[in-house]
């Protein structure tokens, strides 16, 4: 609790000096204006009171409102929106066409970046002529995130709910940080900005923030950003593979910066096969929303890489050695630990495909903020977990022909020479991978019968999973 609120503390004091430093009330004590601060194309932005009708033409600034519970104000959301599901169902705003469509929409504010401002002047130009209130907010690096959500909360009115989330969101980073601190030796990373160049990220990037807390060392911290404004630097192949025995983990950033950059397309790089991570296959693929982009969700691109670097520890399932049923809520979760596979995160092209059993984040009793939404959604989008619409049923227990279908898909078993004797074959959906599994030794028979309808317990599905590993 201590912590907390030297946390809170901390976060009043930072937001109170930026408001002091840009013309403040508290420095014109003459100001009549319930919100006013300084943008970061260095615009004084003045409002009697927060808006209601929002559109936001950047993911991260419309996923951090949602973050703030105020996403019924976003009336519109730029092009390449993927997250939360909600946002995806409003209305698609481009700044690359005509500006009158979001004038004819009356938003109360539009929310841009400062890419938007320097590369289509004239839309952001033909807003303002129009009398529409436009913001710029973009923190380059994660030391700027607090003041930048700060500003969105002065917007939005949710300024106490915001101090919230910056306590928590420090405080489970501050505490993932002491946990890989003690870790040793530690894992040393080369994380791939974009195939162009073969570019990295500047040592002071908030990527470069990730892999510190995650336990890593950047084997790139050599690297100079291409300017002032940007996390991306310059590095070139030749550099790296003058590192290739002591690169142990390659991950490459995933996006609209980086379209390339998966194993095989690394893998047959001229020279890359000298890369100690390729030879050991330690070449992951990371959401560039989880590392580069300024949300809450940075918390979990920092776990995912850890994930990456040290899988021993963090998908470790020596939790599960525990006597109790198996829910499909756990059953997602070791699943997607066991095949240490990175969690899912949409990018706006996913929803441009008809999904037909599930769409990420359309469950109805698994929010975004339940605890293991993405566990969830990875296990059934891979496949591992079957559904059927958009119920998921957490907490429905799992039963053994279930658990025995998923472990089939996660194997690369064959039917045996010699199959077994099932009494109850004919009562189980799937016959012949209840055959693989039980002729290969991987799942048991009780009395000669399988009892497919039985329920699996916790104990039982990790050691079914470490027997199929050996």
């Amino acid at each position: 609790m201590k912590k907390g609120l030297i946390i809170w503390m901390m976060v009043a004091m930072l937001f109170l000096t930026a408001c002091a430093s840009s013309g403040s009330v508290e420095q014109e004590e003459e100001s009549t204006y319930a919100i006013e601060f300084v943008d970061d194309l260095g615009n004084l932005i003045q409002m009697d009171e927060p808006v209601t009708r929002i559109i936001s033409l950047y993911s991260a600034h419309t996923e951090n409102i949602y973050a703030l519970e105020a996403g019924d104000r976003i009336i519109g959301v730029g092009t390449s929106d993927a997250y939360p599901y909600e946002a995806v169902l409003k209305p698609r705003f481009s700044y690359r066409s005509d500006p009158e469509k979001v004038i004819a929409a009356e938003p109360d504010l539009v929310l841009i970046r400062p890419f938007i401002q320097k590369s289509y002047p004239d839309f952001v130009q033909a807003l303002v002529q129009a009398d529409v209130t436009v913001v710029c907010l973009y923190p380059e690096k994660f030391e700027e995130f607090d003041e930048y959500i700060m500003k969105l909360a002065l917007l939005t009115g949710q300024g106490y709910y915001a101090k919230e989330r910056l306590v928590e969101f420090h405080q489970t980073i501050d505490e993932f940080a002491q946990e890989t601190a003690s870790i040793e030796p530690k894992t040393k990373v080369y994380f791939e900005s974009t195939e162009t160049e073969y570019r990295t990220i500047a040592p002071d990037s908030t990527p470069a923030k990730a892999i510190q807390i995650a336990g890593g060392v950047n084997i790139a911290a050599d690297a100079i950003a291409l300017n002032e404004r940007t996390s991306i630097a310059a590095y070139g192949d030749e550099r790296i593979l003058e590192k290739a025995e002591e690169i142990e983990v390659f991950v490459s950033q995933r996006g609209a910066m980086n379209a390339g950059g998966n194993y095989h397309s690394i893998s047959i790089r001229p020279g890359f096969d000298t890369i100690r991570a390729v030879r050991d296959h330690r070449v992951f693929e990371i959401n560039e929303k989880l590392v580069s982009s300024p949300t809450f969700r940075f918390e979990k691109g920092i776990r995912e890489l850890a994930r990456m670097f040290y899988p021993e520890i963090f998908d470790d399932l020596t939790g599960f050695d525990r006597e109790i049923p198996l829910t499909r809520e756990r059953f997602a979760e070791i699943t997607v630990r066991s095949q240490h596979r990175p969690i899912f995160a949409p990018t706006s092209r996913y929803y441009k495909s008809v999904h037909k059993n599930h769409a990420y984040g359309a469950f109805t009793d698994v929010p975004v903020d339940h605890p293991r939404f993405d566990m969830i959604e990875t296990a059934v989008l891979a496949g591992y977990v079957g559904v059927e619409g958009e119920v998921f049923d957490p907490e429905r227990e799992v039963t053994r022909e279930e658990f025995a279908t998923t472990v089939y898909l996660v194997s690369d078993l064959s039917m045996p020479e010699q199959k077994p004797e099932i009494l109850d074959l004919d009562q189980v959906e799937k016959p012949r991978i209840i055959q693989i599994l039980v002729g290969n030794h991987v799942m048991n028979l009780e009395d000669g019968c399988f009892r497919g309808d039985d329920f699996v317990s916790e104990r039982q599905a990790l050691e079914i999973l470490m027997r199929l590993g050996e």
